[in-house]
This record gives C-alpha cells, structure tokens and sequence, in this order.
C-alpha cells in the first residue's frame, strides 16, 4: 500500500533542541515529536518501515538530535534505500547517513531478548546514540514453538526494561507493533507493550484515508491527524 506524505525540511522557528520531529504536514500541529526519556510504540498492521527510517535520517540533523542511531531489526526490515533517499531529500551525504546507523538483526525472540537487555547499553554509549528503533518487537515471540506463557513473561520483561532504559540513559526508544488481529497472543502483547510505553501512536492506512492517532502521551492533547497528501510518495510503507 502507498503512502503519501508531505516531507517539510525546512528547520521550524521554535526550539526543537532534544526533540525528534516528524516534520510532516498535518502531523506537526497535533505531535511536535518525541522526547529524550521517550519509550514510544508505533503500531499499525503494517511494519512502518518508512515512517522508521525517516526518523533514522532525521535524529542526524542537527536541529534534530544530531545523533548516531541504533536500529534493531526484529522484523527483517532494514531498507538502505529508503535511508538513501531520505538522506538525500534532508541534505545529508548518504554514505555518512549509512555510517551513523548500527544495524543489529535479531533471527529469534531469545537473541532480541539478550541483545537489548545485555548488551544494547553498552552499544548506544560506544556510538553515542540518543535513538534506539526496534523494528517489529513482538513478531518474533509469535514463534509457537515458544509458550505463549514464557512469551507473555519475556515479553513484558523486555518492555519494562525498555521503558526504563529510556529514562535512565536519556535516549529516545521507538518500537514498531505490528498488528496481527487474527492472532491472539499478538494482542496480549500489544496490551502489554502499550501500557509500559508513555507514547503510543496509531497508524491507520486505508484506500482514502490515511492517519496519524496519537492514543497515549504524557504532555500532549491526544487526537488524530491526516496526512497531507503532496509530491513526497513513499511507496514502501510495508
């Protein structure tokens, strides 16, 4: 499914110092972005791999969070494409953008499990990163080899530690959920991760709608924005 999106990359008048925008029309007036300290889940029943990768290129800029970004890959979703052209439309060498990402892929929901809660800290302070992104959180513990008991408890374990990891380090923690309705430990989990996460977004992509909810934050007006339509069309939305 596409999506189109307007991509504004002309830096706003207002302070934006530790903040993480999304910058986009129609979005802007109802989420100004999100915060140091920030466990966030991005859900939608598509992965938002564009959505991800726009934040990658933007916590770079320098009125952005001017950061290096660890990105784990839980869903198989890594596309350096999309971070080249997002490079490019924001002004950055897509070399260095490329360069600024430290790429960690997870084939299991033990080796996601392990590497966050033993050795994501250690990572995040060698590469000075303020954004951590995990793509795909839950999709792993979906495997029916695992309990779904042993999963709901690992489960909660990982959003727990994420959300204070988030505060403690001072770094920005963006999870992607992909829903799966049809499949019921998937939304035991999207329970779970959304009551330990303090920012909670919805994405809602229809044949003529498309929309940004922002269902759960601590400061801002809750509420539900329309993408604007324009000459940006990302068509990996997927």
């Amino acid at each position: 499914m596409s999506q189109n999106l307007v991509i504004q990359t002309v830096p706003k008048q207002q302070d934006q110092s530790g903040l993480l925008s999304l910058d986009m029309q129609g979005v802007d007036n109802l989420f100004p972005g999100f915060s140091i300290g920030d466990f966030a889940i991005i859900h939608s029943t598509q992965s938002a791999v564009s959505l991800t990768s726009l934040l990658c290129v933007r916590a770079q800029l320098k009125n952005g969070l001017n950061s290096n970004v660890v990105f784990v890959d839980g869903g198989n979703t890594y596309n350096p494409a999309l971070l080249i052209r997002f490079a490019k439309i924001h002004n950055l060498n897509p070399d260095q953008a490329l360069k600024r990402l430290s790429i960690q892929k997870a084939s299991s929901a033990y080796q996601l499990t392990m590497f966050i809660m033993e050795h994501l800290e250690e990572l995040v302070k060698r590469v000075s990163a303020k954004l951590v992104v995990i793509s795909d959180i839950a999709g792993l513990f979906l495997d029916e080899q695992i309990a779904e008991e042993e999963a709901r408890s690992v489960f909660n374990q990982l959003v727990c530690y994420l959300q204070s990891f988030a505060r403690e380090h001072k770094v920005i923690v963006i999870a992607t959920y992909v829903l799966r309705p049809s499949i019921r430990r998937s939304s035991l989990l999207h329970t779970l991760a959304c009551i330990k996460a303090n920012v909670v977004v919805g994405l809602r992509l229809t044949p003529y709608e498309h929309n940004f909810e922002l269902e759960k934050h601590p400061r801002y007006m809750l509420g539900c924005a329309e993408f604007s339509l324009g000459h940006m069309t990302l068509m990996n939305f997927i």
